[in-house]
């Protein structure tokens, strides 16, 4: 091949198809000198060493430019250089303080933070981490220079270690580093590496979402991950001039930029849909739903970002006791009976949707819901949590169905006129009589029953009485966490056989007995349900904003991290369409095929 010949250059090239293998896209943020964005050669060619292809992002702070570059960013790297400028942590300058590069704080805080709102896998080097902290309510320290007890700013060769780091033994950089461990050490034992280190200032605070994972013998922080189990790490030093060591620290972050990428692809493909949340209840604050709202966990912000396609917005309505007058509950029923509360959650939603129609969308059946993913809408679905809604009248099932209500939760914490709750009394002994009734209306006008929250009898009664399957739009397993809201083995089989669907929600206190739950243990509880029923039978109902949501996932811009974590654990595409709603659609179908046949 002649060094100056193009043909020759693109002979191997044109050879085959396709053209050369895909390759994950990583952003690296540019430095700023003088006139010049620049980028020092190991950055990139570390990325390109790992298997990714790098993009340098200039420090620009347009947010435009920002948004349409991370549209199509499966990795970020945030690369070293200059101190921040104190005044983004509200300080004034410390006499040490070095010289600080006005053009990039503005800038790569935007990226990170809307970058962390999208998913994105995140790998930040010295003033990277420092950015992470900044951007992510963490603190950085101006000058550590009369506290630390080592150098940090070497005076030897980039490539040069000059100092050891301890990395904690549970941690994501021990998975990085575990060759460094002698074979016979303890698990508990910490990994040491030795670093380069050229910084003054450091993160002292990693804030709540993340945890130091490695530090200098002087305790300076040298390492952070997330807390929220998502692909995101700090370290202080720079393994860009690290050769191989530093190249492991790459070859996880473009791993982890090919699951993103992965998981977005099979977004764009597979229908998405969230079964059940609570976002209603927020609407006497004026919530808006077109801004991503910090008062709610469902806007089109955080549906966009979670690359989520529909939501079944449930109307609640809390059970009062039987001295007690629904509209004496909360200030904003005053006035209302049930009926006309619920009726006002659904006009409110259709006013929403006829704000924002250009993005959002009411959907009644599978095929709404499809259409609308393949015109671009996100879809709102309507639901009535609690049955008390038809104030004994059954007629009202039919009603809502013209509304277009797909499910109807039978009760909710107490007992009503239909059924006896899993927090009830037994009031019935299971379904009333009247629950009869409406079981049978509800198949009729093709309303799909749902059985969360409801006493093991009524559940079984339900499952009797109905010709449809019967869903449990959020509930857990109580294999796994005892509480009476959750459903046992036997059940999850029965409702199985049925051809029913049990959705995975992420209300802790349904996910551990101490609270403490996150996406792993969501995870958990969706894999007992697999074990037990088969994958035909799952799904996800968060129930945001009824007091779903754990670390991990804890709005819906995070639901593209839940698929992440399945695809780590080698669910295929087909396994994750029926996770994300495709089991529910044929449930879906089977109510309102019965309709149509009726």
């Amino acid at each position: 091949m002649k060094k100056f010949d193009l043909p020759s250059h693109l002979q191997a090239i044109y050879a085959r198809f396709p053209e050369a293998e895909p390759r994950p896209l990583i952003g690296i943020t540019a430095n700023h000198t003088g006139e010049d964005a620049a980028l020092r050669d190991p950055y990139y060619e570390q990325v390109v060493r790992a298997g990714g292809t790098p993009v340098i992002i200039p420090p620009v702070a347009d947010e435009s430019v920002i948004v349409s570059v991370l549209e199509q960013l499966d990795g970020l790297l945030l690369s070293g250089g200059a101190d921040y400028n104190p005044l983004w942590a509200g300080e004034e300058p410390a006499p040490k303080l070095g010289g600080i590069n006005a053009r990039r704080d503005l800038a790569e805080l935007l990226v990170t933070r809307l970058a962390y709102n999208r998913q994105i896998p995140i790998f930040g080097i010295c003033r990277g981490m420092q950015t992470l902290a900044m951007a992510l309510d963490g603190h950085v320290a101006q000058d550590i220079s009369e506290r630390s007890s080592i150098k940090h700013s070497q005076d030897g060769h980039r490539s040069e270690p000059t100092h050891s780091v301890s990395i904690e033994p549970d941690s994501r950089l021990a998975e990085i580093y575990a060759s460094e461990k002698p074979q016979n050490a303890d698990s508990t034992e910490k990994i040491r590496i030795f670093v380069n280190s050229l910084h003054h200032q450091a993160v002292d605070d990693p804030g709540r979402r993340f945890r130091v994972t490695a530090t200098a013998p002087d305790g300076t922080i040298e390492a952070m991950e997330s807390t929220e189990h998502k692909p995101i790490l700090g370290v202080q030093w720079h393994p860009e001039w690290l050769e191989e060591e530093g190249l492991k620290l790459f070859r996880w972050l473009v791993e982890e930029a090919r699951n993103y990428h992965e998981a977005k692809k099979i977004h764009e493909k597979v229908l998405s849909l969230d079964t059940h949340c609570d976002t209603p209840m927020f609407f006497p604050q004026g919530i808006h739903f077109e801004q991503r709202d910090p008062r709610i966990l469902v806007d089109l912000h955080k549906m966009t970002d979670g690359r989520l396609d529909s939501v079944t917005m449930a109307a609640y309505l809390p059970q009062p006791k039987p001295d007690e007058e629904f509209s004496s509950l909360a200030p904003h029923l005053a006035g209302l009976t049930p009926n006309a509360y619920a009726n006002g959650i659904f006009d409110q939603i259709e006013a929403i949707v006829e704000q924002q129609k250009s993005y959002l969308a009411l959907a009644r059946t599978p095929d709404d819901l499809r259409e609308n993913k393949r015109m671009g809408l996100k879809s709102i679905v309507l639901a009535i949590e609690n049955g008390l809604a038809l104030e004994h009248e059954l007629e009202n099932v039919g009603r809502f169905a013209q509304r277009g209500v797909t499910y109807i939760t039978l009760c909710h914490n107490g007992d009503n006129d239909i059924c006896d709750s899993a927090r009830g009394s037994n009031t019935h002994g299971g379904v009333s009589p009247f629950g009869e009734q409406v079981i049978a209306e509800m198949n009729r006008h093709g309303v799909m029953v749902d059985l969360s929250h409801a006493a093991e009898k009524s559940f079984y009664d339900a499952l009797d009485i109905s010709k449809t399957p019967i869903v449990c739009s959020h509930s857990n397993c109580r294999a796994l966490c005892d509480h009476p809201r959750n459903l046992t083995d036997d059940q999850l089989r029965r409702l199985a056989a049925k051809g029913g669907v049990a959705h995975t929600t992420l209300y802790a206190g349904f996910l551990r007995k101490d609270g403490q739950a996150s996406i792993l243990d969501a995870i958990a509880h969706l894999e007992h349900a697999i074990k037990v029923m088969g994958i035909d039978h799952v799904g996800i109902g968060t129930d945001f904003d009824g007091d779903g949501g754990v670390a991990g996932f804890a709005d819906a811009s995070e639901a593209l991290n839940f698929t992440m974590h399945l695809l780590r654990r080698r669910y295929s595409e087909q396994d994750i369409r029926k996770i994300w709603g495709g089991n529910w659609l044929r449930v879906m179908e089977e109510a309102q095929k019965l309709k149509v046949k009726s």
